[in-house]
């Protein structure tokens, strides 16, 4: 009732306003547009203002962080491109919002599936990001992205991702993740043991 509180209100701010120079001068120069500086700002240890300044700056995503699902595909020793999706149906099946469409071909001569999709469509207005797709393909062929810049001016047409779109090398996704590409790698290389040992044994 007697101003005590807008004082010291005022005085907190004050505070952050003196401690924000402070620190400038503790950091000189390095506490803008540097990992380190953005690392220290993100700390417990940070003084004044702590906020990053996006766009020019940005927070680092941890590993595990999810965004947009991608398609993997293998990258050949001349340039050429192994899907690793056989678009098996499952990712759209499991997926809540039902925003993962796929097209599917036969073989004209012998009227078999063809193991690779022919389109692949992605609306990512309606995906929420569940990661659900990722985790049920059995071919590690989709993962979930880092990408979380999306925005644009007609969502009608630029929203909905095409195989084209989607597609990213095994070499983008051990960049984004290498813990889990490491495993899985690992993982792939003892079952290709293993079962290179049961043919021997035959």
């Amino acid at each position: 009732m007697d101003g005590l509180g807008i004082i010291k209100g005022m005085g907190v701010t004050l505070r952050r306003f003196v401690d924000t120079y402070l620190d400038d001068i503790r950091w000189w120069g390095r506490r803008y547009y540097t990992k380190e500086g953005i690392a220290h700002r993100m700390s417990k240890d940070a003084r004044g203002i702590f906020t990053i300044q996006y766009p020019e700056e940005k927070l680092p995503v941890p590993e595990e962080f999810r965004f947009i699902p991608f398609l993997i595909y293998e990258e050949g020793p001349n340039g050429e491109h192994q899907d690793r999706c056989t678009s098996c149906g499952i990712c759209a099946k499991v997926c809540p919002p039902q925003c993962i469409w796929i097209v599917r071909t036969n073989d004209p001569a012998t009227g078999r599936p063809i193991p690779e999709p022919a389109e692949f469509y992605i609306d990512v207005d309606i995906c929420m990001n569940c990661g659900f797709c990722a985790e049920y393909c059995p071919f590690d062929a989709i993962k979930m992205d880092h990408n979380y810049e999306l925005a644009v001016y007609d969502r009608q047409s630029k929203n909905i991702y095409d195989k084209e779109k989607l597609s990213k090398p095994v070499s983008y996704y051990a960049t984004i993740r290498p813990s889990n590409y490491a495993r899985e790698e690992a993982a792939r290389a003892e079952a290709e043991a293993a079962k290179a040992a049961r043919k021997a044994k035959a």
